[in-house]
């Protein structure tokens, strides 16, 4: 359940671990500010030796964010991505693109980063807007 202040919802999904010093979202009115997220595998709190797997759970956790304030991908109007290994650009576009309708894509960044927390090779913020389109 969120916590709510004014006109500003704090979501935090159900299988958070532990207090982090940070919400997953806030929601302002119509728009969603989505927390940096990285694909940790909740067994082992790390990010998998396996890209595939952690952009597969990169983009569950994403999910779970907006469904928690009844939104979805096609509801992201802006995306940045960080990754410590740029070289991993197509192989992360191959999974993004999974997740939109058909030209209904968000402006985005993908950045060059330093190392990321967790050993991830991805991390993904982004800003939504409910009924953007």
């Amino acid at each position: 359940m969120p916590s709510q202040s004014k006109n500003r919802s704090y979501l935090n999904l159900p299988s958070r671990k532990g207090p982090l010093p940070f919400s997953d979202a806030v929601l302002v009115g119509d728009t969603l500010y989505l927390s940096g997220r990285i694909g940790i595998d909740p067994a082992t709190g790390m990010a998998p030796a396996d890209p595939d797997q952690e952009l597969k759970l990169l983009f569950e956790g994403f999910k779970a964010v907006l469904d928690q304030a009844g939104m979805t991908f096609d509801d992201l109007v802006w995306v940045q991505v960080f990754s410590p290994d740029v070289s991993l650009w197509e192989r992360f576009n191959a999974e993004y693109l999974k997740h939109f309708s058909k030209n209904r894509l968000p402006a985005r960044a993908f950045l060059g980063s330093g190392p990321l927390l967790k050993g991830g090779r991805f991390e993904m913020m982004g800003i939504a807007v409910k009924g953007s389109f």
